[in-house]
């Protein structure tokens, strides 16, 4: 299936979004009190969100940056994580904030939530997701925070893609199959 943007619906505005991340900060700066945070965005989808997050949060804090994939190329998950880099510094006793676009079944944030409790002893290990697709659960496995809980559509822009293309839109649209 081929998608050209005339096919796209705004379901969120940048306005919309820029604004619930601000909401999203005030409550983690609330949360970490100043203490130093690791945040990790999870690429490629969450990089629009993950920058945007840390820009209105305060205190010492330092990014990484891992690669997953459980999506291929078509507008269904695989229900397969794939771990394409996940080198990470040493997080023991290290504040954790995991940064994601999307929790749709559950299974790549139960996949990061299981290999940092397995790979260190952190002093708090946060998930945040921009979307949570509730309604896709596969797995027992909520995020700490979020910003908007959506339906099962397909979506795109803000970092969310389709075959690579449409991550720069800055607003998240949805297909209209009609």
């Amino acid at each position: 299936m081929e998608i050209k943007e005339s096919d796209l619906k705004v379901l969120f505005t940048e306005e919309q979004i820029q604004a619930k991340i601000k909401e999203l900060a005030v409550e983690m700066n609330k949360f970490y009190n100043g203490e130093e945070v690791y945040a990790i965005c999870v690429l490629k989808g969450a990089v629009m969100f993950a920058v945007d997050l840390v820009k209105h949060l305060n205190m010492p804090l330092k990014m990484e940056f891992i690669r997953l994939s459980s999506y291929g190329t078509g507008m269904t998950t695989t229900g397969k994580v794939n771990a394409v880099d996940i080198s990470l510094p040493d997080l023991n006793g290290k504040n954790v904030l995991i940064i994601e676009d999307i929790v749709d079944t559950g299974l790549t944030a139960k996949f990061l939530m299981d290999f940092m409790h397995c790979n260190f002893k952190t002093k708090s290990t946060k998930f945040c997701s921009l979307l949570d697709k509730k309604i896709t659960r596969k797995v027992d496995i909520e995020p700490d925070y979020y910003g908007f809980e959506i339906d099962d559509k397909f979506l795109v822009g803000y970092g969310l893609d389709y075959e690579g293309y449409y991550r720069n839109l800055r607003y998240i649209g949805y297909v209209d199959k009609n």
